[in-house]
């Protein structure tokens, strides 16, 4: 069987990628609230029918487009992650990125960190959870064999991922809200070293 994508193929995965890149610019510009159906056919010029043909729902484009944002933040944290010597660089390095993250990508963090996110993660949350699994084992992979060593407190892997995600994703969503009393540079500079206090052995 031939690998070369049929033009019908190609057209619709083009439509797709091109509701996904308008979906995002609708968000940031109009909010939740202003996130339609209307306002994405209107501003991508794709009809009604191809949208739901391709998604199911203004929820399904909403879902599909968090996760693709959350698979390129889960995975270059995981880059990240790899490319350290010891539990402490390791932990400086998930911070770090994590706020570059936030910050260069504003419109997909905004989404990411929303409460539509929330709300989808607390109800999908296995299933959200099972579709990143690679991803995780990776955070895993690396953690374990750190608290096997002496170098990470002997916690539950959860707890590890809270106590070093929590205030990264705290001082994210205040800095997305606007609230103009929180530098990202900063953060990514002091966070690490209090952040490795609550987990170093």
């Amino acid at each position: 069987m031939s690998t070369k994508q049929r033009p019908k193929q190609q057209r619709g995965e083009a439509t797709a990628e091109l509701l996904l890149d308008v979906a995002l610019r609708v968000y940031a510009a109009e909010g939740e609230q202003g996130f339609t159906v209307s306002a994405v056919t209107k501003a991508s010029g794709v009809s009604l029918g191809s949208l739901y043909h391709h998604f199911g729902s203004l929820d399904g484009l909403l879902s599909a487009l968090a996760q693709r944002w959350l698979d390129r933040l889960l995975g270059e944290l995981v880059t990240a992650l790899r490319g350290t010597r010891t539990a402490r660089s390791g932990i400086r390095a998930i911070v770090r990125t994590y706020l570059a993250f936030v910050r260069d990508h504003r419109d997909a963090a905004l989404l990411l960190h929303s409460s539509r996110a929330d709300q989808q993660g607390m109800t999908r949350g296995k299933e959200l959870r099972d579709s990143q699994e690679a991803r995780l084992s990776a955070f895993a992979a690396w953690t374990q064999p750190r608290i096997e060593a002496g170098e990470l407190a002997r916690l539950p892997l959860p707890l590890i991922e809270s106590l070093v995600l929590g205030p990264v994703v705290g001082v994210a969503r205040r800095w997305l809200s606007g609230i103009d009393d929180v530098d990202l540079d900063e953060a990514a500079r002091l966070l690490p070293d209090r952040i490795w206090r609550s987990l170093c052995p």
